[in-house]
């Protein structure tokens, strides 16, 4: 007895190193019963031929806009009625932007505009061409016109350079495409963590610092990745190891970390500032030594600069998330700061008090939006950010709808 098919996938491949996952994509798809259509752009038959793809599905892989083997001469119609999803793995960055612009200049971008079915995509590219501002802004757009993102994941590229770019792994595309697995919160998603403390120096032997551990910030960038976000981290000196899907910078300072996440926030959906940043640092960084001589000594200190409200404040401007740790009269202070800095949620928690906080694995939180709060009672702290991002995730679903 022959197995019903399942599912009409119409694969389009496009043009990048990449493209060679897509035949074992189309045959894990195959081996779920599903039946298999390819679509190939040109760019895309100079790193595969079409036989491969031919040979796999089982069926002629469509090339060209006008098929005159077709009896009226528009494949790309009769494509787009027959499939029950359009799946774009690769996704080129290319591909991305005609799509975003509505451009119809051969056979996959017709197909895009004349279907009627979901469409996933797969991107897969450079990180820098990843992180570009135009390709985080035609993405936004194609999630807003209802595409479905898949990925992409971070790692080694091809190029020899490493971050944010690899398509995702066929298996997995294979999982969410049949399975009906449910959109992770922030499938798709970028969000930008600082965690930990800075260190401000005296002298090449003494700096100033606080007792931040840096692990609220390392556990909602594991909690960010399981919702299916890319993470960055931006990390002051800590002896945590992160997820191997993150990427990290590192840094030091207070004025290292606002120069790495402003230069980064305007690329993220979200921007979480966990980090302990010091308020203020020495005037004068004493090139050798400070020696012990008098009894009393004075250092000149200058305010830094403010990390979240300058996100909060920049255009384009993530989903700004602030974190405030007091030591009293903590709902008043926290409030202030999310209506001062113009925030869209702070999370607030004691210091000092037997309630978690800097340097333990447990802590609790009472979170502030202009509306509401939630309260967040002791607990584990990957636990806690687990609740943490989905709340997020709810905050942003209901600020765009408004």
């Amino acid at each position: 007895m022959v197995s019903k098919i399942n599912k009409k996938i119409l694969l389009a491949v496009t043009g990048g190193i990449a493209a060679y996952k897509s035949a074992e994509l189309v045959r894990l798809l195959r081996k779920e019963n599903t039946e298999v259509r390819v679509v190939m752009t040109r760019a895309a038959q100079q790193f595969v031929t079409p036989l491969t793809f031919q040979a796999l599905s089982g069926h002629p892989v469509a090339t060209e806009l006008l098929d005159v083997s077709q009896e009226n001469a528009m494949g790309h119609i009769n494509l787009a009625r027959w499939a029950d999803m359009l799946v774009v793995a690769p996704a080129s960055a290319d591909i991305i932007a005609k799509f975003s612009h509505g451009i119809a200049d051969d056979l996959l971008t017709t197909l895009y505009l004349a279907s009627e079915c979901p469409v996933y995509i797969a991107p897969a590219m450079n990180q820098a061409m990843w992180n570009k501002v135009v390709t985080q802004e035609n993405l936004k757009r194609l999630e807003q016109h209802g595409i479905n993102i898949i990925g992409p994941e971070a790692g080694d590229q091809a190029c020899g350079e490493r971050g944010y770019g690899r398509m995702t792994e066929p298996v997995d595309i294979c999982a969410q495409l049949i399975t009906n697995k449910p959109t992770s919160l922030l499938q798709g998603k970028s969000v930008l963590i600082s965690a930990g403390p800075t260190r401000e120096p005296l002298d090449p032997v003494r700096y100033i610092t606080n007792r931040s551990s840096g692990k609220m910030g390392y556990a909602l960038a594991d909690a960010a990745i399981a919702e299916g976000a890319t993470v960055t981290l931006v990390s002051g000196p800590v002896s945590l190891v992160p997820h191997s899907e993150v990427s990290l910078v590192k840094v030091e300072t207070a004025v290292q970390m606002y120069d790495e996440v402003l230069q980064r926030s305007g690329f993220h959906d979200v921007y979480i500032g966990t980090a302990a940043v010091a308020d203020y640092s020495p005037g004068e960084i004493k090139q050798k030594k400070i020696k012990k001589h008098a009894e009393q000594t004075s250092i000149t200190l200058y305010k830094n600069k403010d990390i979240l409200g300058a996100v909060a404040s920049s255009t384009p401007r993530p989903f700004t998330v602030g974190f405030a740790a007091e030591t009293d009269d903590l709902e008043r202070y926290a409030r202030g700061k999310l209506e001062r800095k113009k925030l869209d949620m702070i999370a607030a928690n004691w210091v000092g008090k037997d309630v978690g906080g800097f340097e333990d694995d447990k802590n609790a939180l009472q979170v502030f939006w202009r509306n509401g709060q939630q309260t967040f009672e002791l607990m584990d702290k990957n636990e806690l950010a687990k609740k943490l991002i989905a709340l997020i995730a709810e905050r942003m679903d209901e600020k765009s709808t408004t």
